[in-house]
């Protein structure tokens, strides 16, 4: 089960956070959520984890 840790407001913003977390070990997912936003989605299990490294790089 995937969860969302945050929605991005472009794609570039969206591909950036993918690439950090990605680089943090993190196995994400990108969905289009309509209006130019995406959802950025891990693991519901890697949840907490992923918020947290989110806050401290961004």
């Amino acid at each position: 089960m995937w969860q969302v840790v945050y929605i991005a407001s472009s794609k570039e913003e969206a591909d950036n956070i993918l690439k950090i977390m990605e680089k943090e070990g993190f196995m994400l997912q990108i969905d289009d959520a309509g209006s130019g936003s995406y959802q950025i989605k891990v693991p519901a299990i890697e949840a907490e984890e992923a918020y947290s490294c989110l806050h401290k790089n961004f």
